[in-house]
């Protein structure tokens, strides 16, 4: 029971909270890159604290209604993270990661079939988070990243583990954001091997399946066809 209302809500909240995420990432964007003043930074801070509200309220409902909550909140620890480490600004954007989750609750056939565009928009994600995130921690600082575009070559070359070591993040933030690229991007990995491999297995198991239908039918015939044979046989032993 527990089980299908939290899959009820999560099916109900999927399409919302994924919206709320792209405004919070916009948001984002806003504030690192731009550094707005006045109505715009007011806003932006609207938007932010409005996706975070929900994506608490997403948290709360969920280990409200799950059946055994001390698993949940041992195997949601992330999510717990995203909810109560609004004031930490760069840790903020980790609130946009709830989307490969719900990406993830859905990630049966939806996702197979589709891995290479869920790759490169996951990808793509990762890095835009990676380099807002690293460049809020790092602007001003006496690391070498100063802008949107060295942000997002050392995010790129981070998730690819080309690691030229032209930029790198030198404070205690961007370093966590490092180490959460790095995970981030071993996860996705992950997510898309696992889909892969799934598919893979399934489809291999319905040639089996068909082949042990078709098996089952050609055996089926030859039953009836000899029912047939010993039917004649008795119709023609009296006229011998």
């Amino acid at each position: 029971m527990y089980g299908e209302r939290v899959a009820r809500w999560e099916r109900a909240v999927e399409w919302p909270l994924m919206i709320a995420a792209i405004l919070f990432l916009l948001a984002y964007a806003v504030k690192i890159i731009y550094q707005p003043t006045g109505a715009v930074d007011a806003a932006s801070e609207v938007v932010l604290w409005a996706t975070w509200a929900l994506f608490a309220l997403d948290y709360i409902v969920r280990l409200t209604i799950t059946e055994q909550r001390w698993r949940w909140f041992y195997r949601h620890l992330l999510d717990l993270a995203i909810v109560v480490l609004p004031m930490l600004r760069p840790l903020r954007l980790m609130r946009f990661l709830t989307v490969l989750a719900l990406l993830n609750r859905g990630a049966g056939n939806r996702l197979r079939g589709k891995v290479t565009i869920y790759t490169i928009g996951g990808t793509i994600v990762l890095i835009l988070m990676a380099g807002l995130a690293v460049l809020d921690a790092e602007r001003g600082g006496p690391g070498p990243i100063e802008d949107i575009g060295d942000a997002v070559w050392w995010a790129f070359v981070t998730i690819t583990t080309v690691g030229y070591g032209d930029y790198v993040p030198v404070t205690d933030i961007g370093r966590i954001v490092a180490v959460a690229l790095m995970i981030g991007g071993i996860a996705l990995i992950g997510v898309v091997t696992a889909t892969v491999a799934s598919w893979i297995v399934e489809r291999v198991a319905d040639e089996e399946h068909k082949k042990a239908a078709a098996t089952e039918d050609q055996v089926e015939r030859l039953r009836d066809e000899i029912a047939e044979l010993k039917s004649m046989i008795r119709e023609l032993k009296p006229a011998a």
